[in-house]
């Protein structure tokens, strides 16, 4: 699977012959996260099985609504079943929330290029997340903790708007009860009870616990948090070839043949999401591309 060329498709398990017909899958479970985001488990209604790499994505189908892409949230060693947590903002996203267990959606992929874990064996790992972008980089973590004898320092960064938008805030709490895990907390505004830290996720670099010739980055949140993220990652040394960031554009086919999700010569489904920073950073300060 490589992480910088083109996206190497899994033929084992989960690619149909025609890679625009989706697959039939059942909805198998069913759980509201926050008040606008859900997670739901999917198992294959063939039979067959299914695998993907962290940060690959799916494209799922609301039958007779559309098809939207969808990071894959669930566990790699453990693919099944298929894990995805959504933020229901548009129609085909509310429809999928609006689905329960036993009804049926449509599944093409998986898709895309993984994160590079296997580049950060023996160096320390910085994870950033902001808001919904913890559920593209939940199987990474999981990963990480699987193979955590591979790793130097591990530090997990999340930010969120409020402590009422923290997502999967159990497995944080869980995280950072071990003993082996940095894991930093911070939220944009306080309310109720919250008594941790309050200010952008970007701060909590700047906190250390990393050797930054040694470390790899990987980022994952809105477009506008990764950009200052990278700035402050540069600031404390680390280099645009030690960060890796997970972009979202509107993709529409999942295998570079639409081009609604083309970032100057590339394409996000086809080359990415994930991609190193010195290869997309200069395109992501280009108004308007």
């Amino acid at each position: 699977m490589t992480h910088q060329g083109r996206v190497a498709v899994d033929r084992s398990s989960p690619a149909t012959t025609d890679p625009m017909l989706p697959r039939p899958f059942r909805v198998e479970l069913v759980k509201q996260e926050l008040s606008d985001t859900f997670t739901f488990t999917l198992r294959p209604a063939d039979g067959r099985g299914f695998s993907f790499q962290p940060g690959q994505i799916n494209m799922l189908t609301a039958f007779g609504v559309g098809e939207v892409p969808i990071s894959i949230s669930g566990d790699p060693d453990n693919p099944l079943p298929v894990v995805h947590t959504i933020r229901a903002i548009g129609a085909v996203t509310k429809a999928l929330g609006a689905l329960r267990p036993g009804d049926m959606v449509g599944v093409r992929g998986p898709y895309g290029t993984p994160w590079p874990i296997e580049a950060a064996h023996g160096a320390d790992v910085l994870i950033l997340a902001g808001g919904i972008g913890l559920a593209p980089m939940r199987p990474v973590i999981l990963r990480v903790l699987a193979e955590r004898e591979k790793f130097g320092n591990v530090l997990i960064l999340y930010g969120a708007r409020t402590p009422e938008d923290m997502l999967f805030a159990d497995e944080l709490r869980a995280w950072r009860s071990r003993f082996d895990v940095n894991v930093r907390v911070t939220v944009d505004r306080s309310t109720g009870n919250w008594n941790g830290q309050v200010g952008v996720v970007t701060r909590l670099i700047k906190g250390g616990g990393f050797d930054r010739l040694d470390t790899i980055a990987f980022l994952c949140g809105p477009e506008i948090m990764m950009r200052y993220a990278v700035q402050t990652l540069r600031e404390v040394g680390i280099g645009d070839d030690r960060i890796y960031l997970s972009l979202e554009r509107n993709m529409k086919c999942g295998v570079g043949l639409c081009g609604h999700c083309q970032l100057g010569p590339l394409f996000v489904c086809r080359d990415g999401p994930v991609f190193r920073c010195d290869r997309v950073y200069d395109l992501m300060m280009t108004r308007e591309l």
